[in-house]
């Protein structure tokens, strides 16, 4: 977000080199996830407040580490976690890393 207000304002922009690699699940249409996911190291859980809605972005998550293969292999323990009905998406996600 730095760099979109450097570029609006006209200054230079900052560094956009990879920090950590890191990945994000959009959660929708649901407002629950099982709460044993918060166990997973560097695992962020944002909800957006809105009302349930089929379809409807209501949070997402957002998962680091310190390596690809290590991203790689804690999306799988992530994968496990969530129910297959919900995030049925993610298994190709996994595929993709």
């Amino acid at each position: 977000f730095a760099n979109h207000l450097r570029a609006v304002c006209g200054l230079p922009l900052g560094s956009t080199a990879l920090i950590r690699p890191t990945l994000m699940v959009n959660i929708l249409g649901e407002d629950q996830v099982p709460d044993s996911i918060l166990e997973l190291p560097a695992l962020g859980l944002h909800w957006y407040g809105k009302t349930k809605r089929a379809g409807r972005k209501m949070g997402h998550i957002n998962l680091s580490a310190n390596s690809t293969a290590e991203l790689k292999a804690r999306f799988a323990q992530l994968i496990d976690l969530l129910p297959a009905a919900t995030f049925p998406e993610l298994e190709q996600m996994l595929q993709q890393l």
